[in-house]
């Protein structure tokens, strides 16, 4: 059975203040349901729909902008979880919506599968990651939106769609990254392929380096990226490629060290003592650049491209197109060299090749991401309008999970698709029971 909290009806408060992961987004929703399956979720829909409440679904909150905050019903993904089916012959699992990505990654591990990419952290549900374009990095190989096959959306007067390419095709090209704007998604087809292997190879490179040789080292690898470190010239690259095995894990010890001790616990130090004295930032800096020792290791995919992340920071990353990564970068890095800006948190570089989704950041156009990241508790807001204004130049792309200012009319200038999904929009939501404030902004009412 679904549960749900509720005081009253359309008017009626909830019992708790939803809130995100990183607790800059904060709302009190009117009424709360965690369904099981569909058709609960269809007449909780409609009983909302009738008590005049818009409604919103949640996942893990990971996403940095008000894109799940609704002060009507919240419909949580708890209990929509598990994998439905494996199709070893078509290459596919179908998984419920709300499992974590996670449970997903280690239960096809189980099976001997893999998803083909995936992005550096596994702590959002597959419908939330999807629904706001999470990524990594490839050369090659895209989003995790790109490698659904076919999802399960239940629309605002509670009817139950299939959609793939085949079926509601123009449903699927906007749904894949759908903001949660065009129904609640229940049950995503991913396709998936035997398990393999990756080599991963972390090395210190200078700025200089990285970016004269950026072509070279997005070529030659499946999968590259990079940190560059403000107010330093030093980079942290990582490589991963596909390798024939066996697993050589890192040590314990030297996961320890540098995947909990440097990289979270000593990290979370260093930005509180720069958070309290930020002119020692640039100094704490040029020693945190130079911490990571480079190290060569091969596992399973999830175990190679996720990372444990445990400081909490707040986030911009815009996509810019692939062939303006160097330039933007470089005007990123002069920016904060001239400005009085004191930022603790290292720059992440990453790559897309184009794909077919209307409001991917990747949508017709191969892609590099640029993200930048303060230290949470930190001014940010300058940092971040000026990277912006660098990022919007070039013709950037936000992440639509991540804090931005960009709003409708920006982004029908930048996704040749953008009618295409508002239109999808005004046909399955014309009374638009999904929206909400960050929804009105960025894809107009």
């Amino acid at each position: 059975m679904s549960t749900e909290t509720s005081r009253g009806t359309g008017g009626g408060k909830s019992t708790a203040t939803w809130r995100n992961w990183a607790g800059n987004v904060a709302s009190r929703p009117a009424r709360e349901v965690t369904p099981t399956p569909t058709d609960e979720l269809s007449a909780a829909l409609r009983a909302a729909k009738a008590d005049g409440l818009r409604a919103k679904p949640v996942g893990a909150g990971h996403s940095f902008t008000a894109a799940a905050a609704t002060d009507g019903l919240l419909i949580r993904s708890d209990l929509l979880t598990g994998i439905r089916a494996i199709d070893r012959a078509a290459g596919t699992v179908t998984v419920e919506a709300g499992t974590p990505l996670r449970r997903l990654n280690m239960a096809l591990a189980r099976e001997g599968l893999s998803l083909t990419n995936m992005g550096d952290i596994m702590e959002q549900t597959v419908s939330g990651a999807v629904s706001t374009g999470t990524h990594g990095t490839g050369r090659d190989s895209s989003s995790i939106a790109a490698q659904i096959t076919a999802l399960e959306l239940v629309t605002a007067d509670g009817t139950v769609l299939t959609c793939s390419a085949d079926e509601n095709p123009d449903v699927f090209a906007a749904a894949r990254v759908g903001l949660g704007a065009l129904g609640v998604i229940t049950a995503i087809t991913f396709a998936v392929e035997p398990i393999f292997f990756l080599t991963a190879r972390e090395e210190p490179m200078t700025f200089d380096r990285v970016t004269s040789d950026f072509d070279a080292l997005f070529t030659e690898n499946e999968h590259f990226e990079f940190y560059w470190f403000p107010h330093t010239g030093n980079c942290n690259t990582k490589r991963n490629n596909r390798s024939p095995g066996p697993v050589a894990p890192p040590g314990r010890i030297s996961a320890f060290v540098q995947d909990e001790l440097i990289s979270n616990g000593l990290f979370q130090v260093v930005n509180s003592v720069g958070r309290a004295f930020p002119a020692t930032i640039p100094g704490i800096a040029r020693i945190s650049s130079r911490a990571l020792s480079p190290r060569t290791y091969t596992d399973i995919p999830y175990k190679v491209f996720t990372s444990p992340r445990r400081v909490r920071f707040m986030e911009m990353e815009y996509a810019v197109p692939r062939a303006a990564l160097v330039e933007t970068l470089r005007e990123l890095k002069a920016m904060v060299e001239r400005s009085r800006l004191r930022i603790s948190f290292p720059v992440e570089v990453r790559t897309a090749p184009a794909d077919d989704i209307a409001l991917s950041t990747a949508s017709g156009r191969e892609s590099a991401y640029i993200a930048v990241h303060m230290y949470k508790g930190t001014p940010y807001q300058a940092y971040f309008a000026a990277a912006e204004r660098i990022f919007t130049a070039h013709e950037g792309r936000p992440h639509w999970g991540k804090l931005h200012t960009r709003d409708a009319e920006y982004f029908a200038e930048v996704y040749p698709r953008f009618g295409e999904f508002t239109a999808v929009r005004d046909r399955l939501d014309p009374d638009r029971m999904f929206t909400n404030a960050y929804l009105r902004r960025v894809l107009g009412d």
